[in-house]
C-alpha cells in the first residue's frame, strides 16, 4: 500500500503535462481565434523558459529539504489554478497575454512538483516497486488526457465551456487528493546531504562518474522515443492510410506500457535495471524495424508494432530513474539529478520537433500519402537513436 500511495500522484501530473504540449495549442487556435505566429512565439518562450528552470528548480529543493513537502503542496494548489485558467480564459481580453502566464505558472509549478516527487522515489526503500507505481498511474493519466479533453473539445461548441470547467474542477480535486495520500500514507524520502551551492553542485556533478555516464544514453534514448511520438499521427494517417484508427493504436501503445511496467520490475530484480534497460531498447528496435517495412493496410502488423514498442517504454520509463538514484551517490543532490534528467527530456521534445521542416524539406506533404522520407524519419532514425544508446550506455556501471 505504501508504494500505491506513492504512485497515486503519477496519474494527475501526466494528466496535466499532456495538455500542456499537445492539446491547448489547438484549442487556442481553433477554438479562441489565437494567430499561428504569436502561438508559436508564446509556446517557444514558455517551453524554453520551463527547460532551462529545471536544474534551478532541482538544486532549491536540494537546498530546501526540510520545506519540500509545503512547497509541493503549494505548487499543487499552483497547478490546479493554472490548469483550470488555461481552459477557461477570460472572454474579453487577448488570450494570446493569458496563455502566456497561464503556462509560466502552470510549467513551473509542475516542474516543482513533479522533480521533488521523482526525487522522492529515488530513495524509497523499494525503489523498483514505487517507481513502478508512479510510472503506471502516470500512463494511467496520460490515457485520461488523450481521451477526454479530446472527446470535450469535439463535441457541441456551445457546451465546450463548461465541459471544460467541470473537467478542470475534477482535476483539481484527483490532485488534491493523490497529494494528501502522498503526504499522509507514502514512506517518507531519505534526508540526504546535498551541496550547498552551486559551485558544490558543479564539482559533485563533475566527481559523479556513474551520474554522467548516465545523461548520455538517457537523453539519446529520449529523443529516440521523442521522435516517433511526434511523427505517429502523420505515419499512422499516411503511410498506413488509416487517421481514423489513431486512438486505437495510442491505447495500444499506452496499454501496453502499463501492462509491461510489472514485467519489467521483476526482471530487473533478478538482472539489474541496467541490464534490462537494454534489452528493453533492443525489443523497441525490433518493433521500429518491423514498422519500416509496413504501408497502406499493414493494421494489423502496425498494432503488434506499436505494442512491442509499448512494452519496451515500459523499461524507458522505469529503469532509467532507478539507475540515476543508484548513481546519485552521497553528496549529489537527488534534486539536481532529476532536474538535469526533466531538462534532457524537454530538450528531446524540443528537438524532435526539428523532424517536421526536416520532412517538409525532403518532400514530405501531411495528407498526400507517406513514403520513404516518413518511413526513415518514423522509423529508421528511433533505431540508430536507440542503438546509439545502446553502445553510450556501455559505459555505464
Amino acid at each position: 500500500m505504501s508504494n500505491a500511495a506513492y504512485g497515486l500522484l503519477g496519474a494527475p501530473l501526466a494528466m496535466a503535462a499532456l495538455p500542456l504540449f499537445v492539446q491547448l495549442p489547438a484549442y487556442y487556435a481553433t477554438h479562441l481565434g489565437v494567430a499561428l505566429a504569436p502561438l508559436g512565439g508564446v509556446l517557444f518562450a514558455a517551453r524554453l523558459i520551463d527547460m532551462l528552470q529545471d536544474p534551478l528548480l532541482g538544486h532549491l529543493l536540494d537546498r530546501a529539504q526540510a520545506q519540500q513537502r509545503r512547497w509541493m503542496a503549494l505548487g499543487a494548489a499552483v497547478l490546479a489554478l493554472a490548469f483550470a485558467a488555461l481552459w477557461l480564459p477570460p472572454q474579453a481580453g487577448a488570450p494570446g497575454a493569458w496563455l502566456a502566464l497561464m503556462l509560466v505558472l502552470a510549467y513551473g509549478a509542475h516542474s516543482l512538483v513533479n522533480i521533488a516527487y521523482l526525487a522522492w522515489g529515488a530513495h524509497l526503500p523499494r525503489a523498483l516497486g514505487a517507481v513502478a507505481w508512479r510510472e503506471g498511474m502516470g500512463l494511467a493519466g496520460m490515457l485520461a488526457a488523450s481521451l477526454v479533453p479530446a472527446a470535450i473539445l469535439a463535441g457541441d461548441a456551445a457546451q465546450v465551456r463548461p465541459r471544460l470547467a467541470v473537467y478542470s474542477l475534477v482535476y483539481a480535486l484527483l490532485l488534491l487528493l493523490a497529494m494528501l495520500v502522498l503526504l499522509r500514507y507514502a514512506p517518507p524520502a531519505a534526508s540526504r546531504t546535498a551541496p550547498q551551492g552551486w559551485r558544490d553542485t558543479l564539482r559533485e556533478l563533475t566527481r559523479n562518474r556513474a551520474v554522467r555516464a548516465l545523461l548520455l544514453p538517457y537523453f539519446l534514448n529520449a529523443l529516440s522515443v521523442a521522435v516517433p511520438a511526434t511523427l505517429a499521427l502523420f505515419y499512422i494517417g499516411d503511410q498506413l492510410g488509416a487517421p481514423q484508427q489513431a486512438g486505437v493504436f495510442l491505447a495500444c501503445y499506452f496499454g501496453a506500457a502499463a501492462c509491461g511496467l510489472p514485467a519489467w520490475t521483476a526482471l530487473a530484480r533478478k538482472l539489474g535495471p541496467l541490464r534490462c534497460w537494454r534489452l528493453g531498447m533492443l525489443l523497441s528496435v525490433a518493433g521500429f524495424c518491423g514498422a519500416a517495412l509496413l504501408g497502406p493496410g499493414d493494421l494489423l502488423a502496425y498494432g503488434a508494432v506499436c505494442i512491442a514498442a509499448g512494452a519496451a517504454l515500459g523499461a524507458d520509463l522505469a529503469l532509467p530513474p532507478v539507475l540515476l538514484g543508484r548513481a546519485l551517490g552521497a553528496h549529489l543532490g537527488a534534486g539536481a539529478g532529476f532536474g538535469i534528467f526533466t531538462l534532457l527530456g524537454k530538450l528531446a521534445l524540443a528537438l524532435a520537433g526539428l523532424s517536421l521542416p526536416l520532412l517538409a524539406w525532403l518532400g514530405y506533404q501531411p495528407g498526400h500519402g507517406g513514403g520513404p522520407s516518413l518511413t526513415l524519419a518514423y522509423a529508421v532514425l528511433p533505431c540508430f537513436l536507440k542503438l546509439l544508446a545502446i553502445a553510450a550506455s556501455r559505459s555505464t556501471t
